[in-house]
């Protein structure tokens, strides 16, 4: 039985313009591993209406789970919990357990909660809340769409509070060999082990060390066996 799928969809233009660098993606790819949920397309998007809407509404059809980062925070370009609410065609505002949680984290510090924080609690109606220990403001899940926040420590606690939930399956094991041989002369062999093991992916990583040419080979699987029985073939053909 094959494992449950993911996307993610990373929203923000401070990401394309390359100002920010993505970790989301990394920390949630190994998250995602553990837990036996085999993440199969990540996009990284700006942030506009439509594109956004149209990202949601086509990956939310092809995989079990969908995560998006970025854009739920109180400034005006924060457009994404609008969008995901597009997207299923439901209504939002501000919900009163979304605001409660607001109102009690800022009175800790006597921090008004003005207009443009209030918008941290407008959330589609139908969505469950996802907690955010790290600075209150929720997250939410509408369907099988994930939508948290996009400053990594919050995405990061998020994503802790979000993997309970999920449904896994068998994790994914990596084992990896290194081959001190140009990938010209490994391909064959290596081609032919991937034949011989369809439900393992086999993956070569080359890389040049000292004028030396060789290749990093990655096998992974759910199947311990044959993982093992792959590695002995391997080493078989380049001792």
């Amino acid at each position: 039985m094959s494992n449950p799928t993911a996307a993610m969809i990373v929203i923000g233009d401070e990401i394309l313009s390359g100002r920010t660098r993505d970790s989301n993606m990394h920390h949630l790819a190994g998250q995602l591993t553990e837990a036996g949920i085999d993440l199969k397309e990540v996009r990284m998007i700006g942030d506009e209406r439509g594109t956004i809407i149209a990202a949601v509404q086509a990956m939310s059809v092809v995989y079990d789970y969908v995560f998006t980062s970025g854009g739920i925070g109180p400034t005006h370009d924060d457009i994404t919990a609008d969008c995901i609410a597009a997207a299923f065609d439901a209504h939002i505002d501000v919900r009163d357990d979304a605001r409660a949680i607001l109102a009690a984290h800022y009175a800790k510090s006597g921090t008004e909660l003005n207009t443009a924080r209030l918008r941290m609690a407008r959330i589609p109606d139908g969505a469950e809340l996802i907690d955010n220990p790290v600075s209150a403001a929720p997250g939410f899940k509408i369907g099988n769409v994930h939508v948290m926040a996009g400053v990594p420590s919050v995405f990061h606690a998020m994503v802790a509070s979000v993997l309970p939930t999920l449904t896994g399956g068998a994790p994914l094991i990596s084992k990896t060999m290194r081959i001190d041989r140009g990938e010209g002369d490994i391909a064959g062999p290596l081609g032919a082990l991937a034949e011989a093991y369809p439900m393992l992916s086999i993956g070569s990583y080359p890389f040049q060390k000292d004028g030396k040419y060789g290749a990093h080979i990655v096998i992974r699987g759910n199947d311990e066996g044959q993982i093992a029985a792959a590695l002995t073939k391997l080493e078989a053909a380049f001792s």
